[in-house]
């Protein structure tokens, strides 16, 4: 498992001297990919560890405090993501107040080398850093000769297929509920993780028992209906058809994701599970009453349990 350092300042040598790829990462896309396999290269090259910079909060939050809910992955999750690709470490580094009012050169200088000892650092080509945005990666490869590191530069990758491989290429892709689209970029199923809350339990009354998470700062998909896949904290991988939205027969303030998992009896307060959205089957729809909405939840399970073999 990656180990997950949270800060650059104070760390000891062992935390330090990784070749280390740059950026949000949020999705860890195959875009994301291909600038790690650049830092990977490197590691190999110098014999040193791999390892991911990014950032938590999200530097969109800071800035923009009011935008609505962009996030992709959690934290622990872009942790697993990172793990197949031999990552080693991720450095999730605060990005408060101070941070943002560094200068490019302050970055690089503070940060990257006297901080993290970086030997290598890896960058996409739309890389920026420092206040108001204003190092490049050209600058980033000017610094790098003074403080004593390389820096390779990922050239902007498509799919062959003209697929754009980009954070909001994701989120359009899931705004429209194409969520064959959003895999092919995140190179994996689009998941949301999260605890198990209590709801209004009216599923049950219908023997429909349903595991409600709340959405928090996850980009909010194409409400409606899902065949999923769940996977339970002991690794387990339960089928299920879940609702993403707010309801429209018994709204709710905040979008829930409801999962029901299919062929399963056991309780899951507190417990925190991800959930795969395999393929988006409907809309949300507001029925005449509950008799009705049992008939088209038996018809989304049916078409979820075909759907996922």
């Amino acid at each position: 498992m990656v180990e997950v350092i949270r800060d650059w300042r104070g760390l000891t040598d062992a935390q330090k001297g990784a070749a280390v790829a740059v950026g949000a990462f949020d999705g860890v896309h195959r875009g994301h990919q291909a600038v790690i396999a650049s830092a990977r290269e490197a590691a190999d090259r110098l014999g040193v560890p791999l390892a991911v910079v990014s950032f938590d909060p999200h530097p969109r939050r800071l800035f923009q405090p009011e935008a609505a809910p962009f996030r992709l992955m959690t934290p622990d999750q872009m942790a697993r993501a990172l793990t197949p690709l031999g990552v080693d470490r991720l450095y999730l580094l605060p990005f408060d107040r101070e941070m943002a009012g560094m200068s490019d050169e302050e970055f690089a200088r503070r940060v990257l080398s006297e901080g993290l000892g970086i030997r290598h650092a890896a960058v996409g080509f739309d890389f920026t850093f420092g206040k108001g945005r204003s190092g490049s990666p050209a600058l980033l490869q000017a610094y790098g000769e003074t403080l004593g590191f390389t820096v390779s530069v990922t050239d902007r990758i498509d799919d062959a297929s003209g697929l754009k491989l980009s954070s909001s290429a994701v989120r359009e892709a899931l705004k429209a509920g194409d969520m064959d689209r959003a895999a092919a970029i995140l190179g994996r199923p689009f998941a949301i993780q999260g605890e198990v809350i209590h709801g209004d339990k009216r599923g049950r009354t219908i023997g429909v028992p349903t595991a409600n998470i709340a959405m928090g700062d996850y980009m909010r998909p194409a409400y409606g209906v899902y065949a999923t896949r769940t996977r339970l904290p002991d690794g387990r991988v339960v089928k299920g058809v879940a609702n993403l939205g707010v309801r429209p027969m018994f709204e709710v303030e905040e979008p829930l994701l409801e999962v029901w998992l299919l062929d399963f009896d056991e309780s899951l307060y507190g417990q925190v599970l991800e959930t795969e959205l395999a393929a988006f089957l409907r809309g949300e729809m507001k029925f005449d009453g509950l008799d009705a909405l049992k008939v088209q939840i038996d018809a989304d399970a049916a078409a979820a349990r075909a759907l996922l073999g």
